[in-house]
């Protein structure tokens, strides 16, 4: 049996593409043979699918799953939207939802916790990749929870139920009627959807999104040549506004478009019978945040069967 070293693990992954213990695995199963182990991987699949590690994954799904007085998002990435119709790359989806309740929004943590019946999360995502034919990548996850009140769910363009394009929690805390409170969650999760809220409250908002904003407005009041105090007013009324549409509480909710979300959940507090607070939200996009790239596909086609490109 060949001696299997740090070396030789690096030079399997280099030679193959595969993970750094998918690597060291196939040494163990085949004493250290280098060409056998590299022939297990491709057994196994795994070689194919570190191959289809560098292609962009913007597609997939997003799973929100809630149990209890706690909820958990993750998004999962694939190459084309064909595959989120996929029912195996719906349940490993589903299945890793539900597992984010336990690991949390680590993602390292979410990818070594045990999946049912095969390995790691990790490990599953790589069989995935090479039995489905795409990349695939398990990009984030959140966890929110409350002591006493409900998490709420909601889905929207749901292809199944609880997975889809853009999947939404929010947290209420409130010792009321929970029913109540699970119809008021509905309806703000929604808003949530549609809204697209940065933060709960306009002083929670990212600093450095403020300071952007703070720099266009200022660019934009320097253009109309008023005075520099005058400037300084517009720049301060321009910021104030980005922080009240942007800031979940203070945006006019969108089933009436009048009233603030925070004058919403007062009101609705009577019907709960006790004082509602908004724990906390957390909205996922599919994609968003992910530069696509741009294709010619006819030149793909060309280029893939040594053609050139018709004039």
């Amino acid at each position: 049996m060949a001696e299997i070293t740090a070396a030789t693990v690096k030079e399997l992954r280099e030679r193959t593409g595969a993970g750094m213990m998918d690597c060291k695995k196939a040494l163990g199963e085949t004493q250290g043979d280098m060409e056998a182990a590299i022939d297990w991987l491709r057994t196994k699949g795994l070689a194919a699918a570190a191959k289809k590690a560098g292609r962009q994954a913007a597609e997939g799904l997003v799973g929100v799953v809630v149990r209890g007085t706690k909820g958990a998002v993750v998004e999962v990435n694939s190459e084309t939207d064909f595959v989120a119709k996929n029912e195996q790359f719906q349940e490993f989806v589903r299945t890793v939802t539900t597992l984010a309740l336990d690991t949390g929004s680590d993602i390292e943590a979410l990818k070594g916790a045990t999946y049912p019946g095969a390995g790691s999360v990790e490990e599953k995502l790589t069989a995935n990749i090479a039995t489905i034919g795409e990349n695939q990548s398990l990009r984030r996850a959140a966890l929110i929870e409350v002591g006493d009140g409900v998490v709420v769910s909601y889905v929207h363009n749901a292809v199944t139920a609880g997975l889809g394009k853009i999947g939404v929690l929010v947290a209420l805390e409130s010792t009321g009627d929970k029913s109540a409170l699970e119809a008021l969650g509905k309806s703000l999760a929604m808003h949530i959807a549609a809204a697209n809220p940065l933060a709960l409250r306009g002083e929670d908002l990212d600093p450095a999104l403020v300071e952007r904003e703070r720099s266009i407005a200022a660019e934009k009041a320097k253009e109309s040549g008023k005075p520099d105090n005058i400037v300084e007013k517009m720049v301060e009324g321009a910021i104030a506004k980005f922080r009240k549409e942007m800031a979940f509480l203070s945006q006019l909710f969108v089933m009436d478009n009048k009233t603030k979300v925070e004058d919403v959940v007062a009101a609705e507090a009577k019907k709960v019978g006790a004082p509602v607070q908004v724990a906390g939200f957390v909205r996922f996009q599919l994609g968003e945040g992910i530069e696509k790239k741009e294709s010619d596909f006819a030149a793909e086609v060309a280029a893939a069967s040594g053609v050139g490109k018709a004039a």
